[in-house]
């Protein structure tokens, strides 16, 4: 069609509209500005969890507002849900039992001063209505006296605590006529005055008819019983938060690289857990530390005398002239012996410096772990006679320094002794490991001395074995001692928690 741009297609009955014109590009700095702009937004979008807005300006006054020690948020847990419950419980008693019984007993008076009323009407002599009043001061226990010719000046009510005073308003509001009530002239007596045709019905009605209890009586209850519970409970939180802040002193002491010594565990069942827990980490580090002061000390000593002898060697060697090779050769294997007890002995001390610190204890089955100790130590030359294991859970422990420790023991069974029995048993937390021995043993005063470091039951030995088999069992949270066999020789026990 002409007129019809190319590309356009037309309808019938649609009108042509005229093309968009082309955007155009935008600028680079125009799209870079609007990629930094959103990779801010993108930023600063709080993740999940992060308080903002109204939440974050409501929440730092209530932070300043809470008390910051354990003690004082603790006695705030307390007094709230004591505070509601007290506030429930008036609420229900005064909003509702009180209201309805104060009700009760407004009507009850008011419907005996109506009837009396109505009685008053329909008598016509002095006589009458002197034996209508005598009658309703005997059965209703209110005494009234009719004044006649007299008006009532100032109708109303005194206002006193609870709704006393409201319900008997509103009970004589019904009657039409107009009253007084006056609560403050006499504590034992309620004033009222009616407005008759005739005057005033003055009528003197008891208050214990209208007044259920002085309500003050009950308020002191309530509120005394929750301030004597809330003290009770403050002495006994007290009580509970000494306990923790002696805790914290204490390890804030150790931290600083003061010795406290052994706090007394005392409160409740978990501070007296964290109060033992900490003994054992307290006593744990300080053995630590005297056991690599210890081996500190006794580098130097153990080796001085390699190296003593090497410095004589050393200088008794000629120092002029031609020297021969086999003239020298036992000097230089007497130095090489030495260099090697060097080299065993300060391995010895790295492997007991070192730990086993780095390792990430796992649950382990014990049987296949006991079998390749013992498959080691038959390859080694031990004589093991039996292996036996019971039926048990796997163990949390760390496999390669336990496998160290028993290595060691098997060892040490097998330099000293001849045959040797592994047996595991299973208790209700732990397991026992006992391996005996058939060798000399080792006399009781000693067996203790030979856990401490540098103390050796052998020639050539570090004295370091029991020493850092101690030091990984107690680290399980086990212990190891020793013991005489049935086989006659030594033995030893280890326990591991499960």
């Amino acid at each position: 069609m002409p007129g019809v741009m190319p590309g356009v297609v037309m309808r019938s009955g649609e009108r042509l509209l005229p093309p968009e014109p082309p955007v155009p590009p935008r600028s680079g700095r125009r799209e870079g500005r609007i990629r930094r702009l959103l990779r801010r937004v993108g930023r600063t979008r709080p993740g999940p969890g992060v308080q903002t807005g109204w939440r974050l300006r409501l929440d730092r006054p209530v932070r300043r507002l809470l008390p910051r020690s354990l003690l004082g948020r603790s006695l705030l847990i307390l007094l709230i849900p004591l505070v509601v419950t007290e506030g429930i419980s008036l609420e229900l008693f005064y909003g509702s039992h009180l209201d309805i019984v104060s009700r009760r007993l407004s009507t009850a008076v008011a419907g005996e001063i109506t009837e009396t009323i109505l009685l008053l009407e329909r008598t016509h002599t002095r006589a009458d209505r002197d034996w209508l009043l005598a009658s309703a001061a005997t059965q209703f226990q209110l005494e009234m006296v009719l004044q006649p010719h007299r008006r009532l000046l100032h109708p109303g009510s005194t206002n006193v605590l609870g709704p006393m005073d409201e319900d008997l308003a509103a009970a004589l509001a019904q009657t039409g006529l107009r009253f007084s009530v006056d609560w403050l002239a006499d504590p034992h007596v309620v004033h009222i005055a009616l407005q008759l045709p005739d005057g005033v019905l003055q009528v003197a009605a008891p208050r214990k008819r209208l007044d259920v209890g002085p309500i003050w009586l009950f308020v002191v209850w309530v509120v005394g019983s929750a301030l004597l519970l809330f003290v009770v409970a403050a002495l006994f939180m007290r009580n509970q938060v000494r306990a923790i802040r002696r805790l914290a002193r204490a390890a804030e002491a150790f931290g600083m690289g003061r010795d406290p010594g052994p706090i007394r565990p005392e409160g409740a069942q978990e501070v007296r857990k964290a109060a033992g827990a900490f003994n054992r980490m307290q006593e744990r580090i300080l053995r630590f530390v005297a056991q690599r002061t210890a081996m500190l000390a006794g580098v130097s000593h153990d080796l001085r005398t390699p190296l003593t002898r090497l410095r004589l060697t050393l200088a008794m060697l000629p120092h002029e002239g031609r020297l021969e090779a086999s003239t020298l050769a036992p000097d230089i294997g007497g130095m090489v012996a030495d260099v090697e007890e060097m080299d065993r002995m300060i391995e010895g001390y790295l492997s007991f410096a070192r730990g086993e610190g780095a390792e990430q204890a796992e649950a382990v089955a014990l049987a296949p772990l006991l079998e390749e100790v013992v498959a080691a130590a038959r390859r080694a030359g031990a004589e093991v006679l039996a292996v036996s294991v019971q039926p048990m859970p796997d163990i949390v422990l760390r496999q390669i320094a336990i496998r160290r420790v028993l290595a060691n023991l098997l060892e040490n069974a097998r330099r000293h002794g001849g045959r040797i029995m592994l047996t595991a048993i299973a208790e209700a937390r732990a397991v026992v490991l006992l391996i005996d021995d058939d060798g000399p043993g080792i006399p009781d005063h000693r067996r203790e001395q030979m856990f401490r470091a540098f103390e050796s039951g052998s020639v050539g030995g570090t004295g370091l074995g029991l020493t850092i088999a101690r030091d990984i069992i107690q680290a399980h949270g086990g212990d190891i001692w020793l013991e005489r066999s049935p086989l006659g020789g030594l033995r030893a026990r280890i326990r591991l928690p499960f």
